[in-house]
């Protein structure tokens, strides 16, 4: 989460950036519950009282459900605009690519990913592209981004699903 001391230094200031968060996690708790139109409602006045990249991140989540994939977009990219270090936004828009049927496109959004400084699921991207390699018919590259996706974090039993159906094909 952003650190309000990297962007408040005043007292009433700081506060704002405490409301602001308080809104951003309720707005989650909302989301986890399936409470989609609530969560829009407190990240967007958690956006409005300061923005932070994961409002605008998580409001484009809540807009992927409803599978309003543009809107979700923009959003991601308003969070990129705010820190583009924090890895979520990158993954999330190459996902919307994909279910746009852009993957191709969504290639470069997941590689931005894996180098960002403030990302800590990195397996994300690797699945990601792992799925577009296999789809693309390049099968040694997407088993090598599932295995470094269970690298990351070996309980990920999608990309350990992916890894050993693709295997099986290879038999």
């Amino acid at each position: 989460m952003t650190d309000p001391k990297d962007f408040w230094a005043r007292d009433d200031q700081a506060e704002t950036w405490t409301q602001a968060m308080a809104l951003f996690q309720k707005g989650y708790d909302l989301q986890t519950q399936g409470l989609w139109a609530d969560a829009m409602a407190h990240y967007r006045a958690s956006i409005r009282l300061h923005p932070m990249a994961e409002s605008h991140t998580y409001l484009g989540w809540v807009y992927s459900f409803l599978k309003l994939y543009d809107e979700a977009i923009e959003e991601c990219k308003r969070a990129i605009q705010v820190d583009p270090d924090f890895g979520n936004p990158y993954n999330d828009i190459g996902a919307y690519l994909i279910e746009l049927g852009q993957a191709d496109e969504a290639i470069p959004w997941f590689e931005r990913a894996l180098t960002a400084p403030r990302y800590d699921a990195r397996c994300y991207p690797r699945y990601n592209l792992g799925r577009i390699y296999e789809k693309k018919g390049e099968w040694l590259r997407a088993i090598e981004q599932y295995q470094l996706a269970l690298v990351e974090t070996p309980s990920y039993d999608l990309a350990r699903t992916a890894l050993i159906a693709l295997r099986a094909r290879l038999n």
